[in-house]
């Protein structure tokens, strides 16, 4: 392969969502009003446990994180995306899609370990109340906030260094909506098994742990749950981890699907719909979910309104 084969594998073209030319207004209306919402979501529940001291609760702590991550996760696809619909070239530069993939690894991966911190923190509020602030001090919450940080930094470095040792001489075009790794495998001319196994050993690694955590807290809490005697008691406990698990389901189901497949790989043309629902709308969804049911964050937003207006 000679030198000038290489010399156009720095960019690539974006094809996601081109089957539907009649649509891109549409489409493009319905994802900057997704946008901007979980901006304002996210960003404004980050700011109101900012702001009250009363939500500086390890839940919240890790709450606070988690919507961060969700604007890092909308920030790091949606711009290129809203841009790539009337875009003539609709192109991506290879550091642009190392940039976009960093940014999106770092926010799920962190994710993960944000929410089996929190499933841990409702197991140990739920099933030792008389030892909550014992084992879950704010000196080990900042510790599993650090560490999730710390993962997710690693996570995303592992495969953008791996990437290195990939060159692209095929077809340039990327059958997706932003810059996914699976589908930019294809077109590498050295073979991309090493980062296929990866890509499914570590995040298959990073879900099964924060899943077994997760299943473990929820089997005691619920547990503990049919324990109580009291049916105020047993419906706050229910309702108090209800949101969590919500959010639990819909984001661990939605990337088992994509990354853990044994055919992952090979079926990444089907994959796009998931990937809406992880990077656009659980972003969007999570504020909500974790707000409209939680009387604390309902007060604390009505105390700042009553304050501001």
């Amino acid at each position: 392969m000679t030198e000038d084969n290489y010399s156009l594998t720095t960019e690539f073209i974006l094809i996601g969502f081109t089957d539907h030319p009649k649509l891109k207004t549409i489409l493009f209306v319905v994802f900057l009003t997704i946008y901007l919402v979980t901006m304002v979501g996210n960003l404004g529940l980050v700011a109101l446990i900012l702001m009250e001291r009363c939500l500086h609760t390890p839940m919240y702590i890790f709450l606070g994180n988690l919507a961060l991550m969700d604007s890092c996760c909308a920030c790091a696809i949606t711009p290129k995306m809203l841009e790539n619909f009337f875009s003539k070239d609709r192109m991506i530069s290879l550091y642009e899609c190392m940039a976009q993939f960093y940014f999106l690894c770092l926010a799920e991966t962190t994710d993960c370990f944000l929410l089996a911190a929190m499933a841990y923190d409702r197991y140990v509020a739920i099933c030792s109340p008389l030892q909550y602030h014992t084992l879950m001090s704010k000196k080990l919450c900042l510790q599993m906030t650090a560490g999730a940080y710390i993962a997710g930094n690693l996570h995303s470095i592992i495969h953008i260094v791996f990437l290195f040792r990939l060159t692209f001489c095929r077809s340039h075009q990327i059958n997706h909506f932003f810059c996914e790794f699976l589908p930019l495998f294809k077109l590498s001319c050295v073979d991309p098994y090493i980062n296929e196994l990866l890509m499914f050993i570590f995040p298959g690694s990073v879900l099964v742990f924060s899943i077994i955590i997760v299943i473990i807290s929820y089997l005691c809490i619920l547990f503990m749950i049919f324990k109580m005697k009291s049916k105020e008691g047993r419906g706050r406990a229910l309702s108090t981890c209800a949101s969590h698990f919500l959010s639990v389901s819909m984001f661990y189901g939605s990337l088992l699907f994509v990354y853990v497949r044994p055919n992952s790989v090979k079926e990444e043309d089907k994959d796009i719909s998931v990937a809406i629902f992880y990077t656009l709308v659980i972003p969007l969804l999570n504020p909500f979910i974790y707000s409209l049911r939680n009387k604390e964050v309902i007060n604390a937003m009505k105390k700042n309104i009553r304050k501001n207006f």
